[in-house]
């Protein structure tokens, strides 16, 4: 890495992404330093963090959980700053080189937003961004000569795969799927399926939402769209290939036939390192392969039959507009309702196709567009329980 410092502000920094970053930055040898933190209600492990790392500023984005939070031992040259809006001000800071977008959901999409328009790098996390806004974040980006780079774990295999070859020459990229849990499930086994059996990953330790999302293969279903928009594809230059071993992050395909694959251990502190030091490459904590064991990777098409939600993310992305913001929208709020018992596992997708289409699409939105039909997507979706 370069001498000078680069300093980070972790949006999110209580979740699992910013508990990856913040070991990242830790094994960086002062390389990286966090400089701004935030999070929304977890305010004991975020003053926690603020005492050991002593940040520019910190971000309660909940207002009643910071004013529950007794704020006495937080260090003195620690700024703390509370609201949403208290986002946007943190990303534009001069001091502030890298954004890391970890915020869960259709939250982060404001933060994510701010940083672009700041001319951030953005090292992004959260996919609803790109699944909600579209062209437009890449657009943002330009404008504003800031920078998008990925820290999905396939979206940063992609990404540093794209690197070998001219973007003309790329004929599809092919994401990689573990299959989640009920790969090999007949669909009357399906609709048997307790939360339970949904949280039980069997490769990614990751929060509830997003290891449903993988259960239903939504979560692919959402990572077409966002590379529809990051690298500029059509819809049919992008496939999935279930691989249970989750070794191979993802490949991209070239027009005389090779194919170029990103392999590493399912470990997101490789992807985030790569994302805050790019372009150059640096030793750090992430997990490596051992070439002293045997290795089996195995690779298998979906059965788009079984997970519709494969044929639907490639619809929405097709669609472009607000369908993106609808469907991620309706997945949160269908995913929350099956977490609290309140809808059955194959139930999920149908009530997801059910907002998108009865939406009022528009190819042109605008930010508060995409926001208004985020909040009628979930009380959409509300409704399609209560009948």
């Amino acid at each position: 890495m370069t001498d000078r410092q680069t300093n980070v502000a972790i949006l999110g920094s209580t979740g699992s992404i910013g508990l990856s970053t913040l070991e990242v930055i830790a094994a960086s040898g002062g390389n990286l330093r966090a400089v701004a933190l935030s999070a929304h209600t977890n305010t004991q492990l975020l003053a926690q963090q603020a005492r050991v790392l002593r940040p520019r500023w910190i971000v309660v984005t909940d207002p009643e959980a910071a004013a529950r939070h007794d704020w006495a031992d937080l260090p003195p040259e620690v700024e703390r700053l509370v609201g949403p809006e208290a986002v946007a001000q943190v990303v534009a800071q001069p001091d502030v080189d890298v954004v890391v977008s970890a915020i869960v959901g259709s939250a982060g999409l404001r933060g994510t937003w701010a940083a672009l328009e700041a001319g951030k790098r953005v090292a992004l996390a959260n996919k609803e961004s790109l699944v909600m806004g579209g062209s437009m974040l890449p657009r943002l980006a330009k404008q504003n000569r800031a920078q998008i780079l990925p820290v999905d774990s396939e979206h940063s295999a992609i990404f540093q795969a794209l690197q070998v070859g001219r973007r003309e020459e790329v004929r599809r990229v092919v994401l990689t799927a573990s299959g989640g849990p009920f790969r090999a499930y007949t669909p009357r086994q399906l609709d048997q399926v307790t939360v339970g059996d949904a949280l039980a990953h069997p490769t990614w330790e990751m929060g509830p939402k997003i290891t449903v999302d993988s259960a239903t293969l939504m979560n692919k279903a959402l990572e077409i769209i966002e590379a529809r928009w990051l690298f500029d594809l059509r819809p049919d230059q992008i496939g999935v290939v279930i691989h249970p071993q989750s070794i191979v992050h993802s490949m991209v395909e070239y027009i005389d036939g090779s194919v170029i694959a990103q392999l590493s251990p399912p470990d997101m502190k490789l992807p985030i390192q790569y994302a805050l030091t790019w372009p150059e490459r640096c030793s750090g904590v992430a997990a490596k392969l051992d070439w002293s064991q045997s290795l089996r990777l195995e690779f298998e098409p979906p059965d788009l039959e079984r997970f519709e939600a494969l044929a639907l993310g490639l619809e929405v992305a097709r669609a472009g507009g607000t369908a993106g913001a609808v469907l991620n929208a309706a997945n949160e709020a269908a995913v929350a309702a099956f977490l609290a018992g309140e809808l059955g596992f194959r139930e999920i997708v149908p009530a997801c196709r059910a907002a998108i289409e009865q939406h009022n699409f528009d190819p042109n939105p605008t930010l508060e567009r995409l926001l208004e039909l985020d909040h009628w997507a979930r009380q959409e979706v509300a409704r399609w329980v209560c009948t």
